[in-house]
């Protein structure tokens, strides 16, 4: 019976002082007053002094200017605010990519082709170059061989944007068929005296080979523009993917552990009358390590989609020589059919051996078109210092973004929370003024089991962003075939990023396997999706948490003595 008297009269004791800092006068509250109208509430409720803070459920609950209407308010602000820097940190992570892409790719919108001519990307420029200087030129050098053909050409350069464009287009079969289709038109041009049927022209054709009537041209433009494309295209889907997961993840809301931890960590030394002292830098670090644990997991593959564009800019700008292959296509072409006119003679004897005399037309003999079938003088103006410069501008960027995803934590303590420095002993650390004594936890899901600031459950994590680990691992796929020259079947961004939950849309044939050659080839360091929630990580977090019966067992063992003493 003495137990309770001593115990009151020491409880007494124990929080006189608190109360009596200030004298008889409890501190005011205007400061706080101040800073919760600016943030667009009403003042109407919101105390002139402090009050006891016994209602508090986040903030500590000592005395007090902040209700908990006040509270709940100051906790909804917090994650609306944390989730806007989220949002900004992405979009300009965001603005980045985007701006490489557009740099590279992006074509204006305006419908005339020749308008658009300054607001082209460097490779679209280069492409649409090579066409403009064959239409000038062509005309002038082979009179009615081109006239009378020009579609075959137009026809060609609106493959090739397709195929860029991630079309469903084989690129060796369609220049394979514009090799076909121009020696079927040239042959019958050069060969005006005669009757040429369609079935003697397929016969023609399948000779084309052996006779190779436009010599080396054909096989070795398929060869290198077939890998300049292929990197070309990859490399600029690669930004495009990029900057489409940055924003998804920017979107992931916070979850109601991560908004308590937050607002602790923003408003609470507010509520304290603390409105001057920064939140502790290791602190801050703890609160934004737990709540951006899924984000970080992001990390390896996202470095490793940042390398793989590297390596592929430095296929573009060396090896595949992109500024040479696709600038010059029309000079190969006029190459070609130099080759052709100079070997008509040669040529045409070999077809009538190997496919028979054709029969002479009884339209009459219409001359050969007369102009000039000398060696090309055509010219193309390199813009290989531009691709050069354009490389190393994306490297350098690239580079920079490898560690941002690990990196955002301090990025966002320091920018835009203003935490304290690391070795300041007078800053808020969750409870009071002064210093913050726990350890900084690791970066990922895993590493968030002991966070003192946020409960995390690692057993579950966020679908969202599993999803676009998977789209980071599609993407440095596909820039591992380009980089050795590998086709891929292509998708269009807003295919790949339309499904939804753990990515099991994703094909087998693209997420089961990684090219030995690739340099994305590795063990993923990515968490796996557990099949039941009640199951670790690993081993050691399996461990870390008891079972429900073991759990309930504990409470009886607590609760059973009790009810017998009484």
């Amino acid at each position: 019976m003495r137990v309770f008297p001593w115990g009151f009269w020491l409880l007494c004791v124990a929080s006189a002082p608190a109360r009596g800092d200030s004298g008889s006068k409890a501190r005011s509250c205007a400061e706080v007053r101040q800073l919760y109208g600016a943030k667009g509430f009403s003042l109407s409720g919101v105390p002139q002094a402090e009050i006891s803070g016994e209602h508090l459920r986040i903030c500590p609950q000592g005395y007090t200017c902040c209700t908990s209407e006040m509270e709940e308010n100051f906790a909804n602000k917090s994650r609306s605010e944390f989730e806007a820097m989220m949002k900004e940190a992405g979009r300009s992570v965001q603005a980045t990519l985007t701006a490489q892409h557009r740099s590279f790719d992006k074509m204006s919108l305006e419908k005339n082709f020749w308008t658009v001519w300054e607001s082209l990307g460097y490779f679209q420029d280069l492409l649409n170059k090579s066409e403009k200087a064959l239409y000038d030129a062509f005309p002038s050098m082979y009179g009615e061989l081109y006239t009378q053909n020009m579609k075959v050409f137009k026809d060609l350069y609106n493959e090739l944007r397709r195929y860029y464009r991630s079309s469903n287009i084989n690129l060796e079969e369609a220049l394979n068929e514009f090799w076909t289709r121009l020696l079927e038109r040239l042959f019958k041009l050069m060969n005006p005296q005669y009757h040429i049927t369609d079935e003697y022209l397929d016969c023609m054709v399948k000779h084309a080979e052996q006779h190779k009537p436009f010599g080396e041209v054909p096989r070795d433009l398929k060869v290198k523009a077939t890998r300049a494309f292929i990197a070309a295209r990859s490399y600029a889907q690669g930004f495009l993917v990029g900057s489409d997961v940055v924003k998804k993840v920017s979107q992931v809301s916070l979850s109601h552990e991560c908004t308590r931890a937050v607002m602790k960590l923003m408003y609470c030394p507010h509520c304290r009358g603390m409105s001057s002292v920064r939140p502790c830098n290791n602190y801050c670090l703890n609160v934004v390590k737990g709540c951006l644990a899924n984000q970080a997991d992001l990390n390896t593959e996202w470095k490793y989609l940042m390398d793989s564009l590297i390596v592929v800019a430095d296929r573009i700008d060396g090896p595949y020589n992109v500024d040479t292959v696709i600038g010059t296509i029309h000079m190969r072409i006029a190459e070609a059919i130099s080759n052709l006119q100079e070997n008509k003679d040669s040529i045409t004897a070999k077809v009538f051996q190997g496919c028979g005399n054709p029969k002479i037309s009884t339209k009459g003999s219409i001359s050969e078109d007369k102009k000039r079938r000398g060696k090309v003088t055509l010219e193309a103006k390199s813009s290989a210092q531009a691709l050069e410069m354009l490389v190393l501008d994306a490297k350098g960027n690239l580079t920079a973004l490898k560690t941002y995803w690990i990196t955002l934590p301090s990025s966002l303590c320091s920018k835009k929370v203003m935490a304290s420095s690391a070795s300041d002993d007078k800053c808020w650390n969750g409870m009071t003024k002064g210093s913050y004594l726990p350890e900084v936890m690791g970066d990922g899901l895993a590493n968030q089991i002991n966070n003192p600031e946020v409960e995390v459950d690692i057993t579950k994590p966020d679908m969202t962003i599993r999803q676009q680990i998977m789209q980071l691992k599609i993407m440095t796929n596909r820039l591992g075939n380009a980089n050795i020259g590998n086709d891929v079947d292509f998708q269009d961004t807003s295919d790949d990023m339309s499904g939804s939950g753990s990515g099991d849309s994703c094909p087998d044939d693209v997420c089961g396997k990684r090219l030995s050659k690739s340099p994305s080839t590795r063990q993923p360091e990515t968490h796996a999706i557990p099949k039941q929630s009640g199951h670790g990580v690993n081993g050691a977090s399996s461990r870390s948490l008891p079972s429900a019966s073991l759990l309930l067992l504990l409470l009886v063992a607590v609760i059973a003595p009790q009810h017998l003493w009484r």
